[in-house]
């Protein structure tokens, strides 16, 4: 075996197990969220929409929280305008997500850009910073295909858990009373919850907690925006009030040791 073939075949096998540990870094969250794509699956139904037409919903949107708001609103009658503008500011988080990742994928060639900013999700961004170096989690090393191995994976268990919401839809009388909205939430603290290692993002997270819940209470229209960035300011001011350092940072000056 010539020298070219060994390092070709060492290479294939290093994006093959990157790929392998995104997938299975996800599954958890991919499992958490089946009853959520279950929901969305049958409530298109309930909508009006056809099978086809709810699985291509999940298929080309790929935004579940979005699905589910703008199908609320399609029910109630509201225009297209509304529902595209509301459907903006509840995936508006994924710009904030994007200029994060910006230094990681900029250097991409377009067709891995388009890719992974098309699979770019809260489930994928929980994961993506982090790829195994031997049997430990190495954090801020981006690995394309541990991101497009994490990827792929939620986007196909997204679609079968919308499938089976549309066959169960069909079959299963009141699938919306089961409580399986509750899976919206307990995905979410599954993404927060292993990231609070400071006290900056525990800050945060408070901060964001306790305003979403009172604009809840109130009825804030704008409450959920009102929230994330009253808890970024907050841990921003934090961090830079303590002279916190970033998990980036800490991690260089270990490496520089």
């Amino acid at each position: 075996m010539s020298t070219t073939e060994s390092i070709s075949i060492t290479t294939t096998n290093t994006k093959t197990k990157s790929f392998l540990a995104g997938a299975l870094a996800v599954m958890p969250l991919t499992i958490a969220v089946i009853p959520w794509g279950i929901l969305a699956g049958s409530f298109a139904l309930e909508v009006g929409l056809t099978p086809l037409e709810s699985q291509a919903m999940s298929a080309i949107i790929f935004a579940g929280s979005a699905q589910l708001v703008a199908l609320g609103m399609i029910k109630a009658g509201i225009g297209i305008g509304s529902i595209l503008i509301t459907t903006l500011l509840i995936t508006s988080r994924h710009l904030l997500y994007a200029m994060a990742m910006r230094t990681h994928i900029s250097p991409l060639p377009l067709k891995w850009r388009l890719g992974l900013g098309f699979l770019l999700t809260d489930e994928l961004f929980a994961i993506a910073n982090q790829t195994h170096s031997g049997d430990k989690l190495a954090q801020h090393q981006f690995d394309r295909w541990y991101a497009l191995g994490g990827g792929l994976t939620f986007y196909v268990g997204w679609n079968i858990a919308t499938l089976l919401g549309i066959i169960a839809g069909e079959s299963i009388d009141n699938l919306d009373k089961l409580g399986l909205d509750f899976a919206i939430a307990a995905t979410f603290i599954a993404i927060v919850v292993p990231t609070v290692r400071k006290p900056s993002i525990l800050i945060c997270v408070l901060v964001s907690l306790t305003l979403a819940v009172v604009c809840s209470v109130f009825a804030i229209q704008a409450g959920l925006l009102i929230a994330a960035i009253s808890g970024m300011a907050a841990g921003m001011a934090y961090a830079k009030l303590t002279g916190e350092t970033s998990g980036f940072d800490s991690n260089k000056k270990e490496e520089s040791i």
